[in-house]
């Protein structure tokens, strides 16, 4: 029915309720306000109605009232096509002039349209972005046939079947099945697609929780160990003692160990000889002259080239997660621009963090917990402190001339024949022949030398098979000369020395034991002391020590004080091309000077180590085996030593102490005693 309004009334009384209302009303009349300054106002209902009617999909001409109708009537109209609720309608008639109301029904239009508006514009966007999807999955699936056609996707599928059969960790799994959907909707052809596929190969190509069985037979590895190398007896005992709490507890943390020593004494061999014990992967990498940061820890995977680092790259060789990692050459590390590598080792070479070490190509912690690392080098004064502290040092000192023949007639001699593919018949050398070689051919701690000399002798040999010469030999010493030509080294030198002033010193460097000529000249002049050799400076500060210690004892050692003080002092240790430190030569510098002012010759056969104090003390040193050793190069018998070094002979090899007669002092005076019997 048509909606028609008669008039408006308010309810006064409700009379009753059954069988229908029935109330008493008065009346409440409509203000007619309507005049030619507002009817704007029924022009803006008619647009307002126009553009609702239009948003709703519902717009007829014909339905909207004409602006000429009676006001009345004009909203009778808008309000039938506008329907309102009980609410709305309430709420349009409380108004009490018509102004007011087609002012209300303004702002009802207004918000319906409103919303019509947003309603329409999301679901415009809701069925846009169905029709993107489906646009999606439809190229998706036609895409993936392509591919299917030109063998593409093969990528995929296979790092799917290798993915099920890694034990991925929770990160790396979600890490992988991320990049993974990434790669999927990436088209092949596209630079990202190989950044992607080359992450995503990394990242399963590493160990996760793949473990090599651990050989925990003691004796086994033990065995190895011997067969492998000869002497090096406290390394052996620290590994099978490692061996035996991995035994009794599996869950030990791996220790890092450092093994300093000269070169050629076996670190990188034993262990891979310790891997071999341990029936574990080996892997090296050298770290010598690596000087970036991302050499360690890799580079973004977002960059071009970009690859993890060495560490990661070692787990990737191995191939399981506990192998022997090697680390060679870790006091050659050096530090740029780039960073600080030693400072990226830090977490690598902690037992504490390394179960979480984040290589920055792979984004994903790495356990690297259950990895032996081993680090090599030459000395351990130019490693890291934070780097070195993580580490247990183990000192490898060099060889005596004994054991180098047993390791040449074990390892080095065999290994040769076996690379040139000779019988024992056709080469041998005799042990005379052996001594010969390593007293006067090589000059070494270690046995890389004493190899490449066998290796020569070898090498003729062969020629003269070749030459039809001979057919089998077995090298004499009296052969030595022959094949190698004049001595190398001439290890009697000392000997020669007849004039007061001359003392022999003994030296520790990186590449093993030296002995160290002082040589002491004084001239008529001005007190004055110059030192030369290339010297460090606490070298220096010990020549000035012995010197100071002179002046002040003069009288005790039968010095005339005036002949110092009218005297130019000249020092000089030759080999001046070599820098040469360190506060080990202070009772050679003294006993030096002390010779050249009493014009005493020093006892022959004597060498000497050990710093001094002004008080006259002579306080311990380091590298005893070194120094002694090439004390025993050189033939020489007697070794002066400070008293509290005694503790570090007791680790000699038994044959060294028997060929080395050992006289420990505690002061000046004690040695200058025996040195020049003052």
């Amino acid at each position: 029915a048509e909606l028609i309004a008669i008039e408006r009334v308010k309810i006064t009384k409700i009379v009753s309720r059954r069988p229908y209302i029935k109330v008493e009303y008065k009346e409440f009349p409509i203000e007619n306000d309507i005049t030619e300054d507002n009817k704007f106002i029924l022009n803006e209902i008619k647009v307002a109605l126009e553009k609702w009617l239009q948003a709703k999909g519902k717009f007829n001409p014909a339905l909207i009232p004409s602006t000429t109708l009676p006001v009345p009537e004009f909203v009778m109209k808008t309000l039938k096509l506008l329907n309102p609720s009980a609410e709305e309608l309430y709420d349009i008639f409380q108004e009490k002039s018509y102004f007011d109301i087609l002012t209300k029904i303004k702002a009802i239009l207004d918000i319906r349209t409103i919303n019509l508006e947003i309603q329409k514009e999301i679901s415009e966007k809701i069925r846009q972005e169905i029709e993107q999807r489906q646009r999606e999955f439809i190229l998706r699936e036609q895409l993936k046939t392509i591919q299917s056609e030109l063998g593409e996707n093969d990528d995929i599928e296979e790092l799917k079947k290798r993915a099920k059969k890694k034990k991925l960790s929770a990160e790396a799994k979600k890490v992988f099945e991320r990049e993974l959907k990434h790669l999927e909707r990436t088209p092949p052809f596209s630079p990202e697609y190989g950044v992607i596929l080359n992450y995503l190969e990394w990242l399963i190509e590493i160990p996760w929780k793949e473990y090599s069985k651990d050989n925990f037979n003691i004796k086994d590895a033990k065995k190895i160990l011997d067969q492998d190398h000869y002497g090096l007896e406290k390394i052996k005992e620290r590994i099978i003692d490692y061996l035996a709490v991995l035994q009794y507890n599996k869950k030990i943390k791996a220790p890092i160990l450092c093994f300093v020593g000269p070169p050629g004494i076996g670190k990188t061999s034993l262990a891979r000889s310790i891997a071999k014990a341990l029936n574990r992967k080996f892997v090296r990498i050298s770290l010598g002259g690596v000087r970036d940061e991302a050499e360690i820890r890799g580079h973004r995977k977002t960059y071009i080239g970009a690859m993890p680092g060495k560490i990661i790259q070692g787990m990737k060789k191995a191939g399981t997660s506990n192998p022997v990692f090697l680390l060679d050459e870790i006091d050659k590390i050096t530090a740029d621009f780039r960073g600080d590598p030693a400072a990226a080792l830090l977490e690598v070479l902690d037992p504490e963090q390394n179960s979480t070490f984040n290589d920055h190509f792979l984004g994903v912690d790495y356990d690297l917990s259950k990895v032996l690392f081993i680090a090599t080098a030459n000395t351990n004064q130019t490693i890291h402190p934070a780097l070195l502290d993580r580490m247990e040092v183990i000192y490898l000192s060099g060889y005596t001339p004994e054991e180098k023949i047993q390791i040449a007639q074990r390892h080095l001699i065999p290994k040769t024949r076996e690379e040139l593919k000779l019988t024992e018949k056709q080469f041998s050398i005799t042990n005379n022949a052996l001594q010969d070689i390593i007293q006067n051919y090589t000059k070494e701690a270690g046995v890389r030398e004493l190899k490449q000399v066998i290796e020569a002798i070898a090498r003729k040999i062969i020629r003269k098979i070749l030459e039809n010469k001979q057919t089998s030999s077995t090298v004499k010493k009296t052969q030595i000369k022959s094949l190698l030509g004049p001595p190398k080294y001439l290890k009697e030198e000392y000997k020669k020395i007849t004039t007061p002033g001359v003392a022999i010193g003994l030296a520790w460097t990186p590449f093993g034991g030296e002995i160290l000529f002082i040589e002491t000249a004084i001239a008529k002049g001005k007190s004055k002391l110059s030192l030369t050799g290339r010297l460090g400076e606490v070298m220096k500060e010990s020549a000035q020590v012995a010197f100071a210690y002179l002046k002040a004892n003069a009288e005790k050692l039968n010095i005339d004080l005036q002949e110092i003080e009218n005297s130019e002092v000249f020092i000089h240790i030759p080999a001046g091309a070599t820098p040469k430190d360190g506060p080990s030569a202070g009772i050679t510098l003294l006993t030096a000077l002390t010779s050249a002012f009493t014009k005493k010759n020093i006892k022959p056969d004597h060498a000497m180590t050990g710093e001094i104090t002004l008080r006259g003390q002579i306080l311990p040193v380091g590298g005893i085996k070194e120094k002694v050793l090439a004390a025993r190069r050189n033939n020489i018998n007697n070794v002066i030593l400070p008293a509290m070094n005694k503790k570090d002979t007791e680790e000699l090899p038994k044959e060294l102490k028997e060929k080395i007669n050992f006289v420990f002092v505690e002061t000046i005076d004690q040695a200058l005693k025996i040195l020049l019997d003052i």
